[in-house]
């Protein structure tokens, strides 16, 4: 009896996406994945603004081998992290956007208590539709991504156990040009998301030694399934891959950097405005902390 339902709902499904596809218009609400691009673009004229609420805690770390390990008894260390991510759509397939970080750190090491709080670095996007989503094409768009080091990278204050520094780990203080795609296919009742960036930093100099961190990739994939009366279901797999950083001219090994990430979620949707909460959890990487992440966000649109 299970089987036949199971087979029942992926029947259905499928045959609502072909439908969908033959050119009946379905384009809920939502406010996307955490991480995961949209294609989808907001349109001339119009300004929307999205901002996130982040608490992180760090339940261990992985070591230069991928190695995981449990923190310390009595060691902590967490984040309150909000963004404000905004959006301005130039013509129906340009549109300009910015990201903002504001961040609150906190460790206990060996009984030794530290806090800090200022800005993490902010971004600047550009992005442009290519290809509208027709039949069985996918929506696709350009994403171009600057990356401005507004957040502390170096000087840091041995005192406060390295919460003051508040630059992106992917390589404090260097501007970085990126590069990438983004595609987004409706298949009702699902909407699918994935994206791949590739980014460049810039050389910069990291209490006094001259720095170049290594290009990195973000992956990321993630689907939407949507229920009755607004709500949706979302779950997503993100990926970061970074090889080792030089210092002076030399390659500094062990300084690579991945991460791997999922992510459900649950969200409430309707024409003007959209909510998400979701939960994020590191699964494995190499130089990097496993944190488990509380998401909060919302969508408005003027």
């Amino acid at each position: 009896m299970l089987r036949r339902i199971l087979a029942f709902l992926l029947l259905t499904n499928f045959y609502s996406g072909f439908i969908y596809a033959e050119g009946e218009a379905w384009d809920p609400s939502s406010a996307g994945p955490v991480t995961s691009w949209t294609a989808p673009l907001c349109g001339k004229g119009k300004f929307v603004v999205q901002p996130f609420f982040f608490y992180n805690r760090a339940r261990g770390s992985f070591d230069s081998k991928g190695k995981y390990s449990f923190l310390a008894q009595g060691d902590k260390k967490y984040q309150y992290q909000e963004q404000l991510f905004a959006q301005y759509g130039i013509t129906d397939r340009l549109e300009i956007d910015g990201q903002m970080v504001y961040q609150e750190n906190y460790t206990k090491l060996n009984g030794v208590s530290a806090h800090a709080s200022g800005l993490g670095d902010s971004y600047a996007f550009l992005r442009y539709c290519f290809l509208e989503e027709e039949g069985w094409k996918p929506l696709i768009a350009g994403l171009f991504q600057l990356k401005i080091p507004t957040g502390k990278y170096q000087h840091e204050d041995s005192s406060r156990l390295g919460t003051d520094l508040m630059g992106a780990t992917s390589g404090g203080g260097s501007w970085d040009h990126g590069l990438g795609v983004i595609l987004t296919k409706h298949l009702k009742p699902f909407i699918l998301h994935a994206d791949v960036l590739y980014s460049i930093p810039q050389s910069v100099k990291v209490n006094g030694t001259s720095t170049r961190y290594a290009d990195y990739v973000n992956v990321d994939v993630g689907v939407e399934y949507f229920l009755a009366k607004g709500f949706n279901l979302m779950f997503e797999v993100n990926g970061f891959f970074q090889g080792d950083r030089k210092e002076a001219g030399l390659k500094t090994t062990d300084t690579d950097i991945h991460t791997v990430t999922l992510s459900p979620g649950i969200g409430w949707s309707d024409d003007k405005i959209q909510f998400l909460l979701a939960y994020q959890r590191v699964v494995s990487g190499v130089n990097a902390d496993a944190n488990d992440s509380a998401v909060l966000t919302c969508v408005y649109t003027f």
